[in-house]
């Protein structure tokens, strides 16, 4: 039997609350710096969360020249073109036309794509009285922008780093909420599996910091409401959290076949070994109290990577800061992991740089490619008092040495989407072997 395709990890870019770059995102991660703060991009004073993890004093200009193309690019799809420059340069290889064919795009984007002042300008124009009516549209002062209308296409950002970066084969945009990022990668990894790409740009980019965003959540009841103490607000898996925060930034990979990336001499943070997903269609908000849907998603993600729970020396966890998110994900660890779980280190880096929504579990697979490459367990942040009920090995204090085998990163999303990565060592690779267990 032919062996199956491996598939390395060769390029990593961020924008994050804690960095512009993968290297001082993760310099602060380890260090268990926190991006959240008040609210400034807009007029947050009357929600009863009035804080954020913003991305700070970006310009995308220093990455990206073509000013044509920014014109059409939101802030998240600039934070993503940003990133994927960065992925790019980091890899040592990019798209050429000779081999654009054989490039490949998969990412994960958000959901709300319209521009907060552009419903201002219908409400101003076609309900100011309360009804709506559509001739305000028809206004002569009504400020029609049909460059604005498409940015706010959700698959906008998809159209603009294919163009920008020249990649002229598969491309896909993934709209799971949280579970986007980690399932864009599990499909460029499946795509690359399959031999109908040699190279993929895979990765996730957002932002629901404004006012819909905030609006939204703070109705569910699901941010946390530390405006006092922004610093400590997002601390998973601690007894008195009581929301998430909300952040925004964008993560990118550059994946390619294991023996081509060796073959041009490329240096390999990791393989991205094994991917699970599944929709545990229990609540919009939550997963169930066993854990069932992470359960299924992390027994694929370890199935398919051929992982036994002894080999897998760190999670990052999806770990939001909301009560039921971090018991239900307590639980399904304890349930897959059985025996082992108090050798595993587990952290969520949420506790640093909030919720990123899409971009969270690009994000954090970079994160696992970096643990792994430093023998690193980031810190789980703002941990003081932990929940009896979230009884997980959970790295507390600071970040911890530990040569890391393998690693998993879990990313569960709102309305029951659950995507798991697994990701190994580069000296754990045998190219030979078949995995232990399959599906």
């Amino acid at each position: 039997m032919k062996p199956r395709r491996r598939i390395a990890i060769t390029g990593v870019g961020m924008v994050t609350p804690v960095g512009n770059d993968a290297p001082t995102t993760w310099s602060n991660l380890k260090a268990g710096r926190t991006g959240v703060g008040p609210i400034s991009t807009f007029d947050a004073n009357g929600f009863v969360t009035r804080i954020g993890a913003e991305v700070k004093n970006f310009s995308v200009e220093a990455a990206i020249t073509d000013r044509n193309l920014l014109k059409f690019a939101s802030r998240p799809t600039r934070f993503a073109l940003a990133a994927a420059e960065e992925a790019l340069t980091d890899a040592g290889i990019r798209p050429k036309p000779a081999t654009a064919r054989r490039w490949g795009l998969s990412v994960g984007a958000g959901m709300i794509g319209i521009d907060f002042a552009e419903l201002e300008a219908v409400q101003t124009f076609c309900a100011a009285d309360g009804e709506f009516n559509p001739d305000g549209l028809l206004d002569e002062r009504y400020p029609a922008d049909p460059v604005a209308f498409c940015r706010s296409q959700t698959n906008a950002g998809l159209g603009l780093l294919t163009h920008h970066f020249g990649i002229h084969g598969f491309a896909t945009a993934v709209h799971t909420a949280c579970a986007s990022g980690g399932q864009a990668l599990g499909t460029a990894l499946k795509v690359l599996r399959r031999g109908h790409a040699d190279f993929m740009l895979a990765g996730g980019y957002d932002s629901m910091l404004n006012p819909i965003g905030i609006s939204g959540f703070c109705l569910l009841g699901a941010l946390s409401t530390d405006n006092d103490s922004p610093e400590r607000a997002s601390r998973p898996f601690d007894a008195t959290r009581n929301g998430f925060v909300l952040g925004e930034g964008a993560g990118f990979l550059v994946l390619e076949e294991w023996e081509s990336a060796q073959a041009r001499g490329a240096k390999i943070y990791a393989e991205l070994a094994g991917d699970g997903n599944s929709l545990s269609s229990y609540r919009i908000t939550d997963s169930h109290p066993s854990g069932d849907g992470p359960i299924q998603a992390m027994q694929q993600a370890m199935a398919d990577a051929g992982l036994l729970p002894v080999d897998v020396d760190y999670v990052n966890a999806h770990g939001t800061s909301t009560l039921m998110n971090d018991r239900s994900e307590c639980a399904a660890l304890r349930a897959v992991m059985g025996s082992h779980i108090d050798r595993l280190a587990v952290s969520s880096t949420k506790s640093c740089m909030g919720h990123l929504i899409a971009a969270a579990g690009a994000v954090e697979a970079g994160v696992c490619a970096l643990a792994i490459r430093d023998s690193i367990a980031p810190i789980n942040a703002n941990l003081v008092k932990p929940d009896p009920d979230c009884n997980v090995n959970i790295v507390q204090g600071q970040s911890r040495p530990l040569r890391i085998r393998s690693a998993l990163s879990n990313s569960l999303g709102f309305g029951g989407s659950n995507s798991c990565l697994a990701f190994r060592h580069p000296e754990e690779i045998d190219l030979n072997a078949q995995p232990r267990i399959t599906r």
